[in-house]
């Protein structure tokens, strides 16, 4: 079975849920959802730290929302592929949303005389973890790339355009400059 759609999670309130017990009979959620994002941080690690990377550049979310894992890193894929592309030397790249909430979905069978026998319906209707999210609230940034070098700021913008509609919320661009 695929996935839902984003709207299905993205922008209804939803209360942080995350809890889990070292004894499985009194967890609601048996079974946590791997992580699909597989890095955080990229290239220039110690460089950034050191301060020698001057222009800052962040993907800032507009709007209160739920991001699902698979979305951070489809984004997160496109910006590193664009950026190892374009030859972009010296650079410093980081998911700064992390998913820890979990997503449930309560299964409803629809058509066929089997209903009876998948589900109870809404009798007890908690749902199975089906993935995870990050919830990122307005003026937040999602993803940052510093860099040292003036001439690969359209290369950075261009890869933040491309990674937009893979979003479920509008975003804009911020650069802040390092002294």
């Amino acid at each position: 079975m695929g996935l839902r759609n984003a709207k299905a999670y993205s922008k209804r309130y939803a209360r942080a849920y995350t809890r889990t017990s070292k004894v499985k009979s009194k967890a609601y959620i048996k079974t946590v959802p791997h992580n699909k994002i597989v890095k955080c941080m990229m290239g220039n690690i110690n460089g950034y730290q050191k301060g020698q990377l001057k222009l800052i550049l962040r993907l800032i979310c507009k709007e209160d929302i739920q991001l699902r894992d698979n979305a951070i890193e489809a984004c997160r894929q496109g910006i590193l592929k664009e950026l190892d592309n374009n030859s972009v030397t010296n650079y410093y790249f980081a998911v700064r949303r992390y998913p820890h909430h979990i997503l449930r979905e309560n299964r409803m069978f629809s058509g066929g005389s089997k209903g009876e026998r998948v589900n109870q319906g809404m009798q007890q209707s908690f749902g199975s973890a089906v993935g995870r999210a990050a919830f990122v609230k307005e003026g937040e940034d999602i993803f940052l790339v510093a860099i040292s070098d003036k001439k690969f700021l359209p290369i950075v913008r261009n890869a933040f355009r491309k990674v937009g509609p893979k979003l479920a919320c509008a975003t804009k661009v911020s650069l802040e400059e390092k002294k």
